[in-house]
């Protein structure tokens, strides 16, 4: 295990005030002397988090005086009143990062692997190693998880820690071994000399080390001073190492210089996440100029994103690229300034648009708008144009793209640094700055639309348009911008709203099907039956309503019944899913639903919710208790008097299907303290074993239950003592009550049928079957235009019911551009994680035919579109790699740009699941319409011809 100091400055355990005083003062000092080989130290999160909530809970205790005596702070749950102080953390336990197990020896190389998913802030913090040193000497554990800060580029004063050292398959020829290794992206080449043969017991005069990506030679790596990182070596690349016959190397001679082919070789290889890929923290953030504490105390600090400087790269790419016959332009790369593919890929795209193309090479400069406020006056499109003259010049030397990336972070601050961004997002950026410093329009009037009215849709959309271009009229809307229609329908009073309205480009749902898989569990409120979960389908579309009917089917509800529909948090009901309006999309695949079917209500009636806790297991004498398990509701009516006993009876009816066979309730309890139950066997549930129906009594006399009722004030009402004793309940709030379980109680009942409530849908790993069976970019399209409602966030506001309405919208393709961008949406979020959907889209490269999908039926125009380029992202979201396809036209030949890197590739490799962004352009139908494209304005006439 890597050595850490112990403390010996005191020897009488500290109180938690102590020990958050003691690691924010450390932490301060650690950050005025972190420098580059200073040890930095991951620490899950659950454990660090237990920790904050220990050391903080002094000062919540301050805010918290409305609770019984002997009660604390809420502990970050305000819903659930804590009776007990929060107990000191046990040992740290770091098992939950590693992903084979812990091992005593975490430093890079040393064969301890972390998963590759883990986010900092999510599942751990950075602590600097003094900080790490004084929590090991108090709490102990492991294992220890090191790691070093690097430079992380330009500045000397700007540092990150490099979680995941490069990974890399270090593949021998003629011998054909293999191995793995670990190393800094920061050693130099001769450091890997010297790994490899160490691992494979060879001479330095024995090898060469070529740069092997994509399984082709790229470079020979001779240079032994220069760094990993300034020879683009990438997260999980090939090294071949390659053994010489003669120690002169004659074998090698003649400078032979090999084109890249990218990924053709692996479906789907991510590069190195840069060092801390959200920020480099200690609880917070390590910037160039400080360490903020996050949690130590009241005054809570905001993490700060630590950016990742470009690296001042020379021109090594000179031999990279493709040597091809002629004098073709554009295949000219873009080097990686670090995490910039996202960027290049867009660019390359854009910049192999033929109508861009020729706009930007010809005189443009006459259509900028200085003037424009929604603009960049002008220096956005400047700088894409210079940078397109660049990427179409003679010659292959890769270009550095930094002055276009200085005026991209300059006017879009999301994209400065050099961290991990969406391609599509910045697209769509790019597309429309570079309309508003072009726009043609230099006093945009005022107009107010008018309503449809009945009037025929050519009408109204031709009078939209003409709105449109009155205000916007550049190369970007010339080429790449359509018109749909949007129709709105009140689901209240019908009202239907008309309009038509420009779009850029159309995102794309990837959907087998229309329907959707929700699992949920049911249960019963009157005690007649075990829980049982339901699996049912739904639209995918839908709303509340529909989940509700098919949950109502499944579990033949009677028509005296209803089912109320919640969400479960942290054990505990987040939200009650009421209105029957609401999309389904609001429910995540991750969230935990449950249905109880509970008596129509009534008007006067109010909820009562029964939470679950125990004494969480913790090695010191304090108590904590805990919510655990999944809570029950029931019905109560406000109008009548409610006792103590009466919540009791209530509470053990809804706890009759748990109870467990054959046990003996005969306790010492006084007569008094105890409650009729009504067993189950009595009620027709289909549920009961038999034998215990035959051999039970139809009352069984139950001791009472340690039950709390938390009233308007937070003050707990202790309802184990006092049967007569009537409870005041609120017409307005839910009645909450506390059912805390000791071990001796949970031993009477089946508490497994409250647990592991299941998410709503599970992600597992993608069938053979389902990989198998492409999905039609039609059928995108298609889910993509049928009708659904709108989310909550985007309410309409409905001219005749005078309110907000989830109205439903339909969308249909009214006027299409020269230049179609598809955007398919692989990125799908949740509350708790992200996840990239690698579905593999079968989409047309040839005659993709729209003609069915448009709205419009006057245009005589082509409806046909062939692909030229497309954006790819391959690996995981935030450690992914960008690529680009392209079709040179004027060659007939599609190439695959890989930043700097750029080789052929043949038609049929132009599809795979890593399909991100697609480009299509209109198939020309005479050579009129291609004249017309070459003038440089190719702007589609707004009017029809009747």
């Amino acid at each position: 295990m890597t050595e850490v100091a112990t403390s010996t400055a005191t020897t009488k355990e500290l109180s938690p005030e102590e020990e958050r005083v003691l690691i924010r003062d450390i932490a301060i000092t650690a950050e005025a002397n972190t420098k580059e080989g200073d040890s930095f130290f991951l620490i899950t999160q659950k454990w660090w988090q237990h920790w904050i909530d220990y050391v903080n809970q002094e000062q919540q205790l301050n805010t918290n005086n409305n609770t019984n005596e002997g009660s604390s702070s809420l502990a970050g749950n305000s819903d659930s009143p804590r009776l007990t102080t929060l107990k000191r953390p046990s040992g740290i336990d770091n098992s939950d990062l590693i992903s084979d197990g812990p091992s005593e020896d975490s430093s890079p190389g040393s064969g301890i692997e972390i998963h590759d998913t883990l986010l900092e802030g999510r599942d751990y913090v950075l602590l600097p190693q003094q900080v790490w040193n004084q929590l090991y000497s108090w709490y102990g554990g492991g294992p220890t998880l090191s790691r070093k800060v690097i430079d992380s580029g330009l500045s000397q004063t700007e540092f990150a820690v490099e979680v995941y050292p490069l990974r890399l398959q270090l593949l021998v020829t003629p011998k054909g071994d293999r191995s793995t290794i670990r190393i800094s992206k920061k050693e130099t080449i001769g450091e890997l000399h010297r790994r490899a043969c160490e691992i494979f017991y060879l001479n330095l005069e024995q090898v060469c080390i070529w740069d092997y990506y994509g399984h082709r030679k790229h470079a020979l790596m001779n240079d032994m001073d220069k760094t990993l990182d300034d020879a683009n070596i990438q997260m999980d690349q090939d090294i071949l190492v390659e053994v010489l016959n003669n120690v002169n190397g004659t074998a090698l001679s003649g400078g032979i210089s090999f084109p890249d082919n990218g990924f053709a070789d692996k479906e789907a290889t991510s590069v190195l996440l840069e060092p801390s890929k959200s920020s480099l923290s200690i609880a917070g953030g390590l910037s160039a100029n400080k360490i903020a504490s996050r949690g130590y105390s009241a005054e809570h600090m905001q993490s700060q994103t630590l950016s990742y400087p470009g690296r001042e790269l020379d021109n090594t790419y000179a031999n990279s690229g493709v040597i091809t016959r002629g004098a073709s332009g554009g295949l000219t790369g873009l080097l990686n300034l670090g995490n910039t593919c996202f960027m290049n890929s867009a660019i390359q795209c854009l910049v192999h648009t033929p109508e861009f193309a020729r706009y930007f090479r010809e005189d443009y400069h006459q259509e900028i708008n200085w003037q424009n406020p929604l603009g960049m006056v002008g220096e956005l499109a400047l700088a894409f144009g210079e940078l397109l003259r660049k990427l179409w010049a003679p010659g292959r030397t890769p270009v550095a793209p930094r002055p276009f990336k200085a005026k991209l972070a300059r006017f879009a601050p999301q994209f400065s640094g050099y961290n991990q961004h969406d391609s599509q997002e910045l697209l769509a950026f790019l597309l429309d700055g570079l309309h508003e410093d072009l726009n043609r329009v230099k006093h945009k009037p005022y107009i107010n639309s008018r309503d449809a009215d009945g009037r025929p849709d050519e009408e109204v959309a031709d009078e939209y348009w003409a709105n449109h271009i009155a205000r916007n009229d550049s190369i970007i809307v010339d080429v790449c911008q359509g018109q749909y229609k949007s129709t709105l329908v009140c689901p209240v009073c019908n009202k239907v709203s008309v309009t038509f309205d420009p779009f850029m480009y159309l995102s794309l749902p990837l959907q087998f099907t229309i329907t959707r898989t929700m699992t949920i569990t049911v249960f019963t409120c009157d005690g007649s039956a075990l829980p049982s979960t339901c699996t049912v389908t739904v639209p995918k579309q839908g709303r509340y309503r529909d989940l509700i009917q098919a949950l109502s089917n499944a579990c033949s509800l009677k028509q005296t019944e209803e089912i109320k529909l919640v969400e479960i948090r942290n054990h505990l009901i987040h939200r009650f899913l009421d209105d029957s309006y609401i999309s389904l999309s609001t429910i995540k695949d991750d969230d935990h639903l449950a249905a109880y079917k509970i008596q129509k209500s009534v008007k006067g009636n109010v909820f009562l919710q029964l939470i679950h806790r125990r004494q969480e297991q913790e090695t010191s004498d304090a108590q904590r208790w805990k919510p655990f398990g999944t809570p029950l509701i029931s019905s109560l009516s406000c109008d009548d008097v409610i006792a103590s006993g009466d919540i009791q009876t209530i509470v053990q009816t809804m706890l009759t299907p748990l109870l467990k066979e054959g046990l003996e309730y005969t306790d010492n309890s006084d007569p008094s303290t105890s409650v009729a139950a009504t067993d189950p066997s009595d009620r027709n549930s289909g549920e009961v074993d038999t034998n215990r129906a035959s051999t039970s009594v139809n009352k069984k006399v139950l001791p009472k239950l340690p039950l709390q009722l938390v009233d308007e004030s937070m003050t707990c009402i202790d309802l184990s003592v006092g049967d007569e004793k009537a409870v005041n309940l609120s017409a307005s709030l839910p009645i909450v009550v506390y059912l805390d379980w000791s071990s001796k109680l949970l031993e009477k009942y089946n508490m497994h049928y409250l647990e592991n409530l299941p998410e709503v849908f599970k992600y597992g790993p993608i069938t053979k079957k389902a990989r198998t069976e492409p999905l039609s970019l039609y059928t995108c399209l298609e889910a993509f235009l049928r009708e659904e409602p709108l989310v909550p966030e985007d309410m309409w506001y409905c001219p005749q019911c005078k309110e907000q309405r989830q109205a439903s919208k339909k969308l249909d393709l009214w006027r299409l551009p020269e230049v179609l961008v598809i955007h398919l949406k692989r990125f799908s979020y949740s509350r708790s994680m992200k996840h990239k959907l690698e579905t593999f889209v079968n989409f047309p490269i040839h005659d993709f035919d729209l003609t069915n999908y448009v709205a419009d039926k006057r245009s005589s125009r082509s409806q046909l579109y062939d692909l030229y380029a497309l954006i790819n992202h391959y690996g995981g979201m935030g450690s992914g790699h960008y690529t680009a396809h392209i079709k040179l036209l004027d060659e007939n030949r599609w190439y695959n740009f890989d930043d700097s890197h750029i080789s052929p590739i043949i038609e049929e490799d132009v599809k795979s699941a890593a399909a991100y962004v697609l480009f299509y352009r209109r198939v020309k139908s005479d050579a009129s319409a291609s004249n017309a494209a070459g003038s440089g304005r190719v702007r589609e006439k707004t009017s029809y011809k009747h």
